[in-house]
């Protein structure tokens, strides 16, 4: 083995030129697989990240247009009974022993958090305008839990959302660019029946989605409450958080059975951005092993150019009692050589293109709060890239290096 690797080292230093190239295969490949592999995982990454700012992991509430059986079917059950057109009871949307249902949930040993809600449209006017907003009326504590509120604001506090008492609201920086309002400031809301509220705004906060902060405010829920003309139980929906968020399907369809209201998790709430990300995770795939391979084919055809030009040489070798397998241990050890060596420079490659285009400014407009492209480096990219560099020169290396090692060697040397 010695000898053959010193053979094999002398093979790849009499042709630089062809050596460097195929090392430079082997670079360029692994360098794109982690630069595709770190910008792709950083992106779904970041989208996961930005939904759940916003997504609880399940949403309860009472889904009044949900299918429910007929008078027919009640007093006949036996019959096969037909009604199109079936209209939805005349019922409010609100969640019956609401706040008994969240103590329920807040006590689960699979549940992080569990915050009751009341939700209402109202008019920001606006001197003769009146702009659009969606009040929601929180347990603050509790959505500081869940959706980490207090890493949000930009200016002021939500402490005295904290008192059921106070007369405060928190809006999205979006409505507070929209209002040229600032933090002290009052606001007046117009709810859909003809209230008029006048609120102090504590606090502006950037969920970093330009339609979510555009539109959207919290204030307290006994605040919302009074602004609907409902009573201190009046409660629209649930939003719950789960310490483990693969758990949310499971448990989702467990609290719908046992509390019989419209339960959602964070899937089916997003299920087109989980398509997108597969499609994504598909064309990462796709595309790095494409690279992997065609840089595995260049290495293949350089080995067996290399075998054809050192016919003699190898029909020499063998005359002077080198066996096939020892022939064959020189070209995989070239094999190896380059595919190791052109590994490390492609790990190298890789990490530096991710490193700069993490730097590079970003300007997403209004749309999201992204100052420069996610990026995620992920050691175990870099794992899998030297692997897969090596498995695919050592492929590579094998078919040329076993058709050298069936060479004839007195048909070589008679010509």
């Amino acid at each position: 083995m010695k000898l053959a690797f010193e053979i094999a080292i002398t093979h790849l230093l009499a042709k630089p030129k062809q050596t460097l190239v195929a090392m430079l295969g082997v670079t360029f490949g692994i360098g794109m697989f982690i630069t595709m592999m770190s910008m792709m995982t950083g992106l779904n990454n970041f989208t996961d990240e930005l939904t759940l700012r916003i997504t609880p992991h399940i949403r309860m509430y009472h889904d009044v247009a949900m299918s429910r059986e007929t008078l027919l079917d009640e007093l006949s059950p036996q019959t096969m009974n037909v009604v199109h057109h079936q209209k939805p009871k005349k019922e409010q949307n609100r969640l019956k022993d609401g706040f008994q249902i969240v103590q329920f949930l807040q006590k689960q040993p699979e549940v992080a958090a569990a915050s009751p809600r009341v939700t209402t449209q109202a008019f920001c006017n606006y001197g003769p305008v009146q702009i659009n907003a969606n009040v929601m009326g929180v347990d603050i504590a509790q959505e500081n839990k869940m959706f980490k509120l207090s890493e949000k604001i930009k200016a002021g506090t939500f402490d005295p959302l904290l008192s059921p008492n106070s007369d405060a609201i928190l809006i999205g920086r979006g409505l507070a660019k929209k209002l040229n309002i600032l933090v002290g400031d009052r606001l007046n809301l117009t709810t859909p029946q003809g209230n008029v509220f006048n609120l102090k705004v504590v606090g502006i906060f950037a969920m970093g989605i330009g339609t979510y902060d555009d539109v959207n405010c919290y204030a307290h829920i006994a605040t919302v409450q009074s602004m609907l003309q409902k009573d201190k139980r009046y409660i629209t929906e649930i939003s719950i958080n789960m310490l483990d968020l693969e758990q949310a399907d499971e448990f989702a369809q467990k609290i719908q059975k046992t509390f019989k209201y419209k339960t959602e998790d964070f899937s089916t709430a997003n299920a087109t951005i989980a398509v997108g990300k597969a499609f994504r995770n598909i064309l990462t795939a796709t595309v790095s092993a494409t690279l992997l391979l065609v840089a595995g084919f260049g290495i293949y055809n350089i080995l067996n150019m290399t075998i054809l030009n050192k016919m003699k040489d190898i029909a020499i070798l063998k005359a002077t009692g080198f066996a096939a397998r020892d022939v064959m241990a020189i070209f995989m050890i070239e094999s190896v050589l380059i595919g190791f060596f052109g590994s490390l420079l492609g790990l190298l490659m890789g990490f530096g293109l991710s490193y700069w285009i993490a730097t590079l400014p970003f300007d997403a407009g209004n749309v999201i709060d992204l100052k420069h492209l996610p990026i995620n480096f992920n050691p175990l990219f870099y794992v899998v890239g030297i692997i897969f560099g090596m498995m695919t020169t050592a492929l590579a290396g094998y078919f040329p290096s076993r058709k050298g090692g069936k060479i004839d060697p007195v048909r070589i040397l008679r010509g």
